[in-house]
């Protein structure tokens, strides 16, 4: 999962991707990048590390121009090392500077064919530096520059590319180009601003960049469509793509999004307070004379389900943990040492709160289980009677193959185990799941019945088609064994 961010001013813009990225710091902090046009030059700055580390005042002065796009990553499968952070820059045609959230799941064939039929050579182990050369191939049999030969140059994107994309890029002599796979896996939403001198536009992964930016959010780019601003303020926008099964990603809602952002019309702070209520209904089913004193949240994605579960259940709402806001996400930490250690340097329990109590730990899902195990031991090392664990989202059995690094099927927790296995494994008392159904329903809410989403972690449907060897191979890359290996070497 990253963080992208695309910004066509009428003054300098490094500025305000600088800040958008910070907005979406969540969705990636393993390296961060921007890519500024600035008259017929480019001008880049991308490395290792978070936002606020990778540029000072030195280099945000050489990111002139009013046209950019920014970055913010965490690796996928097999994307590590500080020769991956994006943008990702060709010269050939016109000059292109592109930025990808997402993960395509035919990069191996894509990798061959761009080398033995466009005759282009990837340099990285990066899917979006093939994506970029795909575009790259597509516009250069344009033989043109104009909105027209770009469309039709994503046309020819969409047919050969399989995955989840969202794309911001700069192409010289033109302005900015984004685009979005024909399901609408990843997000992307559209923004403008007026001034004196004109509209001003801005693409993003999320809302929430648009509202600190000063941005008012004019909808969502729809699945397959690309949008082109020119340098001077033009906007067009076109179908890219023929008809498919819309699905964003429904684990968006659940962990990555923030819950002040809007997302394909849905607000992520109710879709989770509508989890709450779900959950809470299912354990009333379940339990209905349960002898839970309170519930507490595994801070921060869960707090809106739990206060909800709290509600529900008519029991006492509890901050429980004290969270150490100077350590990442241990979701997206690069090896299961590294988010061991993570978890214990992250959070801290108040024992007043677990002291001599049956307590519900409420966590937005269970993907490795490790965390869980130790958070549950921390609740009994706090004091508590009994230690109960809830998940907003049932158990995740599948890979996440569209840009979300989740690990291989063997080292996700409810692989191959029934929950009762899963209960004994972390240690708690009593374990309980969200429903998919429920998930599902909770997300759309009241507006949007029976809308569809990518639940492909949790039931294993693929809305793209998976090749037959496909989970071999990202068994190869993703497990913490085989990045352990790499780093190694």
């Amino acid at each position: 999962m990253c963080g992208i961010v695309g910004i066509v001013g009428h003054s300098e813009v490094a500025g305000l991707l600088y800040d958008g990225l910070t907005m979406l710091q969540h969705r990636g902090q393993d390296a961060a990048g921007i890519a500024t046009v600035h008259g017929s030059h480019l001008r880049v700055h991308k490395g290792n590390g978070l936002v606020r580390d990778v540029f000072d005042a030195k280099s945000m002065a050489l990111l002139e121009g009013q046209v950019g796009i920014a970055h913010c990553r965490y690796p996928t499968a097999g994307s590590e090392g500080s020769d991956e952070a994006q943008p990702f820059y060709v010269n050939s045609p016109f000059g292109i500077a592109l930025a990808h959230n997402g993960n395509l799941t035919n990069a191996d064939a894509l990798r061959r064919e761009v080398f033995e039929q466009d005759r282009r050579n990837v340099n990285t182990g990066s899917d979006s530096e093939v994506l970029l050369n795909v575009f790259a191939h597509e516009l250069d049999s344009q033989h043109a520059l104009t909105p027209d030969a770009v469309f039709a140059a994503l046309e020819g994107v969409n047919r050969r590319v399989k995955g989840g994309y969202a794309v911001v890029c700069t192409v010289l002599g033109l302005g900015l180009v984004a685009f979005r796979d024909p399901h609408g896996i990843r997000p992307l939403v559209l923004g403008k601003r007026s001034g004196a001198a004109g509209d001003e536009f801005i693409v993003a992964s999320e809302s929430v960049a648009l509202d600190v930016l000063g941005f008012e959010r004019v909808r969502d780019v729809a699945p397959g469509e690309g949008i082109i601003i020119t340098n001077s303020g033009e906007l067009f926008a076109r179908q890219c793509a023929p008809a498919a099964p819309h699905a964003t990603c429904i684990f968006e809602y659940v962990y990555f999004a923030r819950p002040d952002s809007m997302m394909e019309e849905i607000s992520v702070h109710k879709a989770r307070m509508r989890m709450g209520v779900t959950l809470g209904e299912k354990i009333l089913r379940e339990r209905p004379d349960h002898d839970i004193d309170v519930v507490i949240p595994i801070p921060d994605t869960s707090r809106d389900s739990a206060l909800e579960i709290a509600n529900t259940l008519g029991v006492k709402y509890r901050e429980g943990f004290i969270k150490n806001r100077y350590v990442g996400r241990t979701f997206i930490m690069p090896g299961q040492g590294e988010r061991a250690k993570s978890v214990k340097r992250k959070l801290n329990p108040i024992p007043l709160e677990f002291r001599n109590r049956v307590v519900l730990l409420v966590d937005d899902s269970i993907v490795r289980g490790t965390t869980s195990q130790q958070i549950v031991q921390m609740a009994r090392d706090a004091g508590a009677k009994k230690v109960y664990l809830a998940s907003a989202a049932p158990p995740v059995r599948h890979p996440n193959v569209y840009g979300i690094d989740m690990p291989s099927r063997e080292e996700l927790v409810a692989h191959g185990r029934s929950e009762k296995e899963i209960e004994e494994l972390l240690g708690c008392d009593w374990l309980i799941y969200q429903d998919l159904a429920d998930l599902e329903t909770a997300v759309a809410g009241p507006k949007f019945p029976g809308r569809r989403f990518d639940s492909s972690c949790f039931n294993g449907e693929y809305v793209t088609g998976i090749d037959a060897d496909y989970f071999e191979r990202i068994q190869q890359q993703r497990s913490d064994e085989a990045k352990k290996k790499r780093r190694a070497s």
